[in-house]
């Protein structure tokens, strides 16, 4: 083995033993932190559900209040309308009764001329029976002395001739008349009752249809006030919820920035001990050659020893699975209306191994909403935090605190979640991921 391949072996078993007795890091609240987040995040979701449904139902109630105030407004209307009418009605009543009482006495007078000519004609007709059933106004007028006393009698009986035919004929018309105005306002009376009869049932009526709108008001006015009460509760419960997940994120933001400082000062003190491994090669060569120069041979010139190449994952990040890419990152549309897309997506058949881009720490693995099944790398490369995620797997091969390095298998490539197709969906954060995702950048120019 030459000087440079001891070199080579040493600072590599360095580097193992330091990989091999360094402490591992324990994610596992990291991990109940996200878990207590998404429950949080889901009840709030469930309580927004439950909020816009009592909204909305409030909002059918006050639809189904104006249209019931207004057929109570409506109805107050026609009740007004009716009651005017039954008292103008009950009005004209009592004109006509006014009117029964001045046409009594007309009535009255008519029926004493009435009464009277009939005692004049059954007189009459007692003097006809008495003289033997008439009166023989002939031998009247030959029993005349002279012509001027004929033509008294003459006179005479015309006269009392006439004054029967008038008493006949204007007791006939004081009849008709007696019975027309007993008719007239009979019906008329009649009449008016009627209308009034038929005015107080519509009233009724009405009355009746304001009073169920009446109590359907009463009804819908308490089921507002229930409704009203209950989406007040639950809006409560959505504040409590929205201020768990706040507490949450922040406690989550908080483990991830340890998480990631443990990264950082977990490489430095890599990149110190494998330095110093190097260093301590390097003077061991130098020293075995100076040795074997000052004994032997004549002096030879070493190249000194190049540098170690970098770590796996300290450099640039890799594709993490085969395929091909069918959506980049930025805005695009896949049914549901324009979005943001924050990360790369590689379509290839469910199962398909998907790799650690770059070495780190699982900081979160499992199920996380739209994004199904999904794995969060933490990194620290160059003495930058990144963090990848990696979505909608159908298998999960890592758990949360376990260390990976560049390329390790991860998971396989699935359809969980909102995906259209299985497929690998793969973003970069600057910094520790968050639920915002504001850190996210395109992985195109990182990828190598």
């Amino acid at each position: 083995m030459n000087l440079l391949s001891k070199w080579t072996a040493a600072a590599t078993a360095a580097v193992l033993a330091l990989s091999i007795f360094m402490p591992s890091v324990s994610a596992d609240t990291l991990g109940d932190l996200k878990g207590k987040q998404q429950e949080a995040q889901q009840k709030q979701s469930e309580l927004n559900s439950g909020i816009q449904q009592k909204a909305s139902e409030i909002s059918k109630n006050e639809t189904k209040l104006e249209s019931i105030m207004s057929k109570i407004m409506e109805l107050d209307g026609k009740i007004q309308e009716t009651q005017e009418k039954i008292a103008d009605v009950q009005a004209q009543i009592e004109v006509t009764k006014a009117e029964i009482e001045a046409l009594q006495a007309s009535i009255a007078e008519l029926q004493r001329k009435i009464d009277e000519r009939t005692a004049l004609l059954q007189e009459r007709a007692r003097a006809i029976q008495l003289s033997g059933g008439s009166v023989d106004y002939i031998d009247v007028l030959l029993g005349a002395n002279s012509f001027v006393d004929f033509i008294d009698r003459f006179s005479a009986v015309n006269t009392l001739i006439e004054a029967d035919r008038e008493i006949m004929r204007e007791q006939a018309e004081d009849k008709k008349l007696l019975a027309e105005q007993k008719a007239q306002v009979e019906t008329k009376l009649a009449e008016q009752e009627q209308r009034k009869a038929e005015l107080v049932n519509l009233k009724a009526d009405l009355d009746g249809k304001k009073k169920k709108q009446a109590q359907l008001e009463k009804e819908l006015k308490a089921e507002q006030d229930r409704l009203s009460k209950e989406k007040s509760a639950l809006e409560k419960e959505h504040q409590k919820q929205m201020n768990i997940s706040s507490n949450l994120e922040a406690k989550i933001a908080k483990e991830q920035a340890r998480l990631a400082k443990l990264a950082r000062e977990a490489e430095l003190k890599r990149q110190r001990e494998a330095a110093a491994a190097r260093k301590a090669a390097a003077a061991k060569a130098a020293k075995a050659a100076a040795s074997a120069a000052a004994s032997s041979a004549p002096a030879v010139t070493y190249a000194s020893a190049p540098a170690a190449a970098p770590a796996a994952g300290s450099a640039n990040f890799i594709r993490p699975a085969a395929g091909r890419y069918t959506s980049g990152f930025g805005g695009r549309d896949i049914g549901a209306g324009h979005e943001s897309h924050l990360g790369q997506d590689i379509a290839n058949v469910p199962g398909t191994p998907v790799s650690a881009s770059a070495g780190g720490y699982v900081s979160y693995a499992g199920s996380m909403g739209g994004y199904g099944n999904v794995i969060i790398i933490n990194h620290s490369i160059n003495g930058r935090a990144y963090a990848t995620a990696y979505a909608h797997l159908n298998s999960i091969g890592v758990s949360v605190g376990q260390q990976v390095s560049q390329g390790q298998y991860i998971g396989g490539m699935g359809n969980t979640g909102r995906s259209t197709g299985p497929h690998l969906h793969f973003e970069i954060h600057i910094g520790s991921w968050n639920g915002a995702r504001s850190n996210a950048v395109n992985p195109a120019p990182y990828l190598q």
